[in-house]
């Protein structure tokens, strides 16, 4: 979904000790630190999306897919990835033949306005974000709209773009907080568990994973329609850039629904019991961060030197139909930076509750090999960099499920098994 002189390494055991104040519950495994290599003897089962065919077929931009515990794969598939809402969900059964799809652009309830991401609950319940609607649309295993969740009036918006995670226990979803904000009240990044069971979402915070140190610099955009532009300072006030190779916060959710989350730049994996915030066991490796020295600082900002001030002209649509004009300037900070790269790039979970995590390559913003791991600390070996990478879904049965682009960047999903000994 990472004190005076506290480095990020340090900083594991400094949020331990602010989040758990009874350390004697906690558990601390330690994993070797040789790797044991495995080969990804996956089995393809099938494969959907095609450059000519049946408009079920054929998919414009696949931002997400999912299973549910029949073993139905839903692909969330965008049509030229942009804000129009002109969205759909594709289903199909676990041989790859299609079943349905369902929805489409538009203002009402059971309608796409600005649909970011998705969430596939196991009984087959469908949840859409939609920040146009600032809400979490609910569709039945059918695909028939249920209801609209909205956000409280008081809470942020949902155009803070981090993924969403399902509760498998369902009727939930989890969203990791990116910290630095005015909204931040807990100096950290939390990790919220969001109860879609009435009108408005009901909000409660199950993790609180560290929150680097940042800069005071904001954000500064402005934005021209119709030869009048206009400031978003306030849109983005409170908004800082993080530094350069800051940890992010990885997640996943276990099958009981406890998260498993890094928060730092150190190889340590937090896992918590479903609907608590305190850790019960860290798992680690002594595998340390690359220290970030000058000379990878002078490469990074020149590499990133034209990518602070940007300025694009694009258009929309009136309510009239009419096409309007709209300039978007934007201008960020000079960069900061860490003290050091973090070892890892990526973490997720499968559908019986293996830990994926994927360790930084021998590049700072590379990926490298892979680890398989059990919520236990039991290590189950290492894939090579390159071998594998990790599945964008999990599914039962061992399957899971990987978004694909063809020369053409024609999107297709290909969905293989997975060897028993790593579910």
């Amino acid at each position: 979904m990472k004190s005076g002189t506290c480095t990020p390494v340090a900083a594991v055991s400094a949020a331990l000790l602010v989040a758990t104040p009874t350390l004697s519950a906690q558990q601390v495994v330690e994993v070797t630190d040789r790797d044991r290599h495995i080969e990804p003897d996956f089995e393809e089962v099938y494969r959907v999306g095609v450059i000519e065919g049946e408009t079920w077929e054929m998919f414009a931009d696949v931002k997400r897919v999912g299973f549910d515990a029949a073993g139905n794969l839903y692909v969330f598939d965008r049509s030229g990835g942009d804000n129009s809402g002109d969205a759909r969900i594709v289903v199909f059964d676990r041989t790859g033949a299609f079943v349905r799809e369902f929805g489409s652009a538009g203002e009402g309830p059971g309608e796409f306005k600005d649909p970011y991401d998705i969430v596939i609950q196991r009984d087959g319940t469908t949840v859409v974000e939609d920040n146009g609607h600032d809400a979490y649309q609910v569709f039945d295993p059918s695909g028939s709209f249920v209801r609209m969740v909205r956000m409280a009036e008081t809470d942020s918006k949902l155009v803070v773009l981090t993924d969403v995670f399902g509760d498998p226990r369902g009727g939930a979803v989890y969203k990791p907080g990116h910290g630095g904000g005015e909204s931040d009240a807990h100096g950290s990044r939390p990790v919220t568990r969001l109860g879609l069971a009435g009108e408005v979402v009901d909000i409660d915070t199950v993790a609180l994973g560290w929150l680097p140190p940042r800069g005071d610099e904001a954000i500064k955009a402005e934005i021209e329609v119709l030869g009048g532009a206009f400031s978003l300072s306030d849109a983005f006030k409170g908004v800082v850039m993080p530094a350069e190779f800051e940890p992010e916060l990885l997640m996943g959710v276990m099958p009981d629904g406890g998260l498993v989350y890094s928060d730092s730049s150190a190889y340590a994996l937090k896992i918590t019991h479903a609907g608590y915030p305190e850790v019960r066991r860290v798992i680690t490796r002594p595998l340390r961060p690359e220290p970030v020295t000058e000379s990878i600082k002078k490469e990074f900002s020149e590499k990133r030197a034209g990518r602070r001030t940007r300025s694009e002209t694009t258009s929309a649509t009136t309510d009239r139909g009419e096409r309007v004009p709209i300039g978007l300037s934007l201008e960020l900070p000079e960069p900061t930076f860490s003290p050091e790269i973090p070892v890892l790039r990526g973490l997720s979970t499968t559908w019986e509750g293996s830990i994926w995590v994927q360790r930084r390559g021998k590049e700072p913003e590379s990926d490298g090999p892979i680890d398989i791991l059990t919520a236990e600390g039991d290590y189950l070996g290492t894939f090579r960099t390159d071998a594998t990478r990790i599945p964008d879904a999990f599914g039962p049965d061992g399957l899971a499920a990987f978004i694909e682009l063809d020369e053409f960047d024609v999107a297709s999903v290909v969905v293989r098994r997975l060897p028993t000994a790593i579910r």
